[in-house]
């Protein structure tokens, strides 16, 4: 019999519908929502593979090669049910039943409006449409779109309030990537769908760039003594090269030209580190350093530290207060 990764991925998509959430949503009464509930499947099959990768491969390199002692398991817990929420599909659920109408009406007005789908895989008949190719050349599309989410989330100051909570971390791990306000992740989520359906990427597609996205994403946070060499760490971004992104006073903060510590940051990329080297926003210094917001160590002016909260819904709650400016 014929194998490949792709079928037995649809194999396992088409048994766990049939076997999990197809009953689960007849038995809701939302037998009118099976097509989006299949394609939810894929979502939650990614999920558990990835799951799967982070505990049984990127955890004992942790152990093996760690940058530091893990001190604070409880914000750890945290971390991990972030973790969950995103990587089992609870926040793309969320979104389809509040965001998704608005969005699917919106598309939908333009389509009829006459401003179709460019499809960036039609670049170059022959080349670009071969199935790896058209992967690759999303893939760097959808990383350079990041790169500048990322520098938005930083220079922004009212997009870096929110931001700020995934920095607060300063015992991070495998599990630290989706530590981040439900706010920030909306507005990212908004600006790549809409990103998606103006270049065309098929389904299939957008989900393999997520689930790589999310993959060395989980890699790059991890409490991991790890570099890619002089080469290869300029070519993909590494556990180390992310670390400095996260090193108190580095990756959250620049220096102005009159000297001023002001918001930036540097190592911004989230999969290439192109981007950073090709904008002057790179460092590759060799160094490890702690990690967090310089407000949680130093004092501001008020005397006091910043507190970002210690569970989920605090650390929600508290990101709110920042962008109203009372915390």
């Amino acid at each position: 019999m014929e194998w490949s990764p792709e079928r037995w991925f649809n194999d396992a998509q088409q048994w766990l519908f049939e076997a999990v959430v197809q009953p689960v949503l007849f038995h809701a009464g939302l037998g009118h929502v099976l097509e989006d509930g299949y394609a939810a499947t894929g979502w939650l099959l990614v999920g558990l593979l990835q799951l799967v990768v982070i505990v049984g491969l990127i955890g004992p390199l942790q152990r093996l090669w760690p940058v530091e002692p893990v001190r604070d398991r409880a914000a750890v817990r945290t971390d991990i049910l972030y973790t969950l929420i995103h990587r089992l599909g609870v926040f793309r659920v969320a979104l389809f039943f509040t965001l998704g109408p608005v969005l699917d009406s919106l598309f939908g007005s333009l389509r009829a409006a006459g401003l179709g789908t460019f499809h960036l895989d039609d670049l170059w008949p022959g080349v670009t449409d071969i199935a790896w190719v058209s992967l690759l050349l999303y893939l760097v599309v959808f990383d350079f779109v990041d790169y500048w989410i990322h520098r938005g989330q930083h220079q922004f100051e009212w997009w870096w309030k929110l931001h700020a909570l995934h920095h607060s971390q300063q015992q991070m791990t495998m599990w630290s990537d989706n530590r981040n306000h439900l706010l920030d992740d909306v507005l990212r989520d908004l600006i790549i769908v809409t990103v998606a359906q103006l270049i065309g990427v098929a389904p299939g597609q957008f989900i393999a760039i997520v689930a790589i996205a999310q993959l060395s994403e989980s890699l790059q946070h991890a409490n991991l003594r790890l570099d890619f060499g002089r080469l290869g760490g300029r070519l993909w971004v590494s556990p180390w090269f992310h670390r400095r992104h996260h090193s108190i006073g580095i990756g959250h903060e620049s220096t102005a030209r009159n000297g001023r510590v002001v918001l930036g940051g540097h190592n911004f990329g989230v999969l290439l580190p192109w981007w950073d080297m090709l904008f002057g926003t790179a460092i590759f210094d060799g160094r490890y350093e702690p990690t967090g917001v310089r407000d949680q160590v130093e004092p501001g002016v008020d005397g006091r530290v910043r507190d970002y909260g210690r569970g989920f819904w605090s650390q929600q709650w508290r990101g709110v207060l920042r962008l109203m400016g009372r915390n």
